[in-house]
């Protein structure tokens, strides 16, 4: 290890991975480390200490977790019951939102040519695959819906820029052609905030701006 590196901070950067349960950004690694501790510097020193390893250090677009090393999931393989399976609708609903967020229920709607069964959306929030992204800035200020955190760890993706390309799925038969569906992709983006939005600075929607059937969706409702 360089002499740059204090190795106490990296012993703690260490633990601090280890112990959480969830990716760490930068900003709550900076609050845990020592106020002279480069965090950046440290966490490249990791990262590459552990490239070799059956875990290694991953960003998730803007947090860091260790994960098993790819090539090792094979050996890792664990059965386990399966309690519930995504239907086909909900993984072309998670396609249309990963590929156009942020997005409403009626655009997914207009995308997909068929009403979205409010499960659909459901089932897709209590994986921690999707969240709302705040209200759109149009009359009745629509609920939209974006991915998660959740969604880039499960598919192994550091950020949403590691999707596959939407001409390549077209070509492959993997998604719909029809002009709908690049409708809504590509918004304007500014400092990872979508522009066409109303986010609270939690990035959560007021409950009492739910509309009647997001409060049901979010199991809010009485």
């Amino acid at each position: 290890m360089s002499d740059q590196f204090d190795p106490e901070h990296l012993r703690l950067l260490e633990a601090l991975l280890f112990a959480s349960h969830q990716p760490l950004d930068e900003r709550d690694l900076n609050d845990k480390l020592p106020d002279d501790a480069n965090v950046p510097a440290l966490l490249e020193e990791l990262q590459r200490q552990y490239a070799g390893r059956g875990v290694n250090l991953v960003r998730r677009d803007a947090k860091w977790a260790f994960r098993t090393a790819p090539d090792l999931a094979g050996q890792l393989t664990i059965e386990q019951t399966q309690t519930r399976r995504l239907s086909r609708a909900a993984i072309e609903v998670l396609a249309i939102i990963a590929y156009n967020q942020p997005i409403t229920r009626a655009e997914i709607e207009e995308v997909r040519g068929v009403a979205l069964s409010k499960g659909t959306l459901d089932l897709l929030f209590e994986a921690g695959w999707i969240r709302p992204r705040g209200r759109r800035r149009t009359p009745g200020k629509p609920l939209q819906w974006g991915t998660s955190d959740g969604f880039l760890d499960h598919f192994g993706l550091e950020s949403l820029e590691d999707l596959p390309n939407l001409k390549e799925l077209k070509a492959a038969g993997l998604l719909d052609t029809r002009p709908a569906a690049d409708a809504y992709g590509n918004r304007a983006v500014d400092d990872l905030a979508p522009v066409d939005t109303a986010e609270d600075e939690d990035d959560e929607p007021e409950l009492d701006l739910l509309e009647e059937d997001d409060s049901d969706l979010l199991g809010l409702a009485e």
